[in-house]
């Protein structure tokens, strides 16, 4: 059950100097290759994952249109596709499973699917959670997708009224499997025997408010780690920004909050909801047990929001917050992802912002190889002025999705997957790219990993 909260990272205050923004202008990223984009359909929301010991890259986005695109009496629907080498080609895509069964009821097929999540073990297994309607599911593949076994219902076994927004992290082996998603409350179920059988979902707050998977990982110790956002029910106010921890296997989880935002920026946009904006955090674990989380937050309610990364030795005690992006013309920087790379304390981070103008935003990437000590340039990542009535020199016209997704392979290359559209209601498009090399392992970094300095903790 839930271990009592232990600490707030204090202030945004003494923070790094960001590096100097990058200019406006049209202009391929260096290092990177251009952004592709997936297909002329409306696709939202999207995800992506890399195999850590072959080629094989997986994708999965969320494609309105209705049976034309996805399956008969079907809305929008998740498609997945796979590539076997690293995506120069691409296996033909397809809807995911739509099996639900809630609690109570005969299964059935759902009219819509959303809140794709990827994995893949180093033996190669996929393993997969999204939503069936307002069901959280399960499923993995041996074959590259092509067979999915495993299915579980995770609102069937909550005995829930609906679940939300699932978010999946595995050990390298893929033994060990952990969904986290929402009921309103948070809640994660665990597996140890691979995705066949699971625990009872474990409840992780108590404080009534809405909360929000965003990011997990597995430390090389078998500790695991989810990044989560909490709001208000009514989407006012402050937003809680946490980190969820477990040495248990998932019998029980800390919850530290890390930070915390004043109210998101409005939309405003039509039909897009009032937390649409909201302030995020995303985590990931280097290969010595580093985490680095990455959030954004604003000190004053409907300000533009800035980026900061914080390190970690064990999810409780943080460093102090470093500074990493404040550009925004309206809403600033949003929806944080973060990745580790091959080396001890080698980290990505990306976001997108409005720093172009508030009709003008972009994909944005920087790298550490110290552990955040030092950061690379900014490098603008969705480069294309052309190719989509929504797109610019200066950017695309609205971010197509609240959350997007960032992988590293075997190689250190890393891939950013994400959507860009002319309103929250679209059309909209998802695109992707990766960057050429990766970076050099660093010298004083090679068979260690330097523990960052902790902040003091002070109660939340």
């Amino acid at each position: 059950m839930l271990a009592a909260v232990v600490c707030v990272v204090a202030g945004l205050g003494a923070v790094a100097a960001p590096a100097a923004a990058v200019a406006g202008g049209h202009r391929h990223p260096p290092g990177w290759t251009a952004e592709q984009r997936w297909s002329p359909k409306n696709d939202w929301e999207p995800n992506i994952a890399v195999a850590p010991s072959s080629p094989w890259l997986y994708q999965m986005t969320t494609q309105y249109g209705g049976p034309s695109v996805c399956r008969p009496h079907m809305g929008h629907c998740i498609l997945f596709r796979s590539s076997a080498n690293r995506g120069r080609t691409w296996h033909k895509s397809f809807v995911m499973n739509r099996r639900r069964c809630p609690p109570g009821k005969a299964c059935s097929q759902a009219a819509w699917q959303n809140d794709p999540g990827l994995a893949v073990s180093e033996s190669g297994v996929v393993y997969a959670a999204w939503m069936n309607q307002w069901d959280v599911v399960f499923a993995k593949s041996a074959d590259h997708g092509r067979v999915w076994t495993g299915f579980h219902d995770f609102r069937r076994a909550l005995g829930a009224s609906f679940t939300d927004k699932p978010w999946i992290t595995i050990s390298p082996s893929g033994k060990d499997v952990y969904v986290a998603f929402n009921g309103s409350n948070s809640f994660i179920s665990a597996s140890h025997d691979y995705g066949r059988t699971w625990s009872a979902p474990v409840r992780t707050n108590t404080d009534g408010r809405y909360w929000f998977a965003e990011a997990g990982a597995v430390a090389p110790d078998g500790h695991v780690y989810f990044a989560e956002s909490a709001e208000r029910q009514n989407a006012k106010g402050t937003i809680r920004l946490a980190v969820l921890s477990s040495a248990t296997g998932g019998r029980s989880w800390t919850t530290t909050f890390v930070a915390h935002s004043q109210q998101q920026p409005p939309c405003p946009v039509k039909g897009c909801p009032n937390d649409f904006y909201g302030a995020q955090i995303a985590l990931a674990v280097g290969h010595a047990g580093t985490i680095m989380a990455a959030y954004v937050a604003n000190t004053s309610a409907k300000a533009p929001m800035k980026l900061y990364a914080i390190t970690s030795a064990n999810g409780v005690s943080w460093s102090r917050p470093a500074l990493l992006a404040a550009r925004g013309t309206k809403v600033g920087a949003d929806f944080p992802k973060v990745a580790a790379g091959l080396h001890p304390g080698d980290f990505d981070v990306a976001w997108e912002d409005d720093g172009n103008g508030a009709e003008a935003w972009n994909v944005w990437y920087r790298s550490t190889v110290n552990r955040g000590r030092s950061w690379s340039p900014v490098v603008r990542i969705s480069d294309r002025g052309s190719g989509a009535p929504y797109k610019t020199r200066a950017g695309f016209r609205f971010p197509y999705g609240d959350y997007f997704a960032m992988a590293v392979d075997s190689r250190g290359i890393s891939y950013l997957i994400w959507s860009e559209g002319d309103s929250y209601d679209g059309p909209g498009n998802t695109w992707w790219a990766h960057n050429h090399r990766p970076r050099p392992e660093p010298a004083a970094a090679a068979g260690k990993d330097n523990r960052p300095a902790m902040a003091a903790a002070t109660p939340g």
